[in-house]
């Protein structure tokens, strides 16, 4: 599945169904530069779930305060659209391929 990029006036559209999996980010975060290819790779080997970029700027402020976000790289995990888990810090492919399927169960 390939990925989706959300901002603050398009995140509510895209977590609305399923498992979605949001990866909040910045281009100036090393960690977030390191995870990038990791959470884009896990969206290209599972139809289970969605997978969503957010860059955290000065124009999308509206979200990251709405779910508490004080450290990126962070995940959070949404089912039909209500936050199930969230996630800080950079993952290895294995633990979010796993942690999907956690999240179907």
């Amino acid at each position: 599945m390939a990925l989706e990029h959300a901002t603050d006036a398009t995140i509510d559209s895209l977590i609305g169904t399923g498992i979605t999996l949001v990866d909040f980010w910045a281009s100036w975060c090393g960690p977030c530069r390191m995870f990038g290819p990791i959470f884009e790779s896990a969206s290209n080997q599972t139809t289970d779930a969605k997978f969503v970029k957010f860059e955290i700027d000065e124009s999308n402020r509206r979200t990251p305060a709405k779910y508490g976000i004080r450290s990126i790289p962070s995940v959070l995990a949404f089912k039909n659209g209500e936050l199930v888990e969230a996630r800080t810090g950079v993952m290895d492919e294995e633990t979010l391929l796993s942690w999907i399927q956690e999240l179907k169960g």
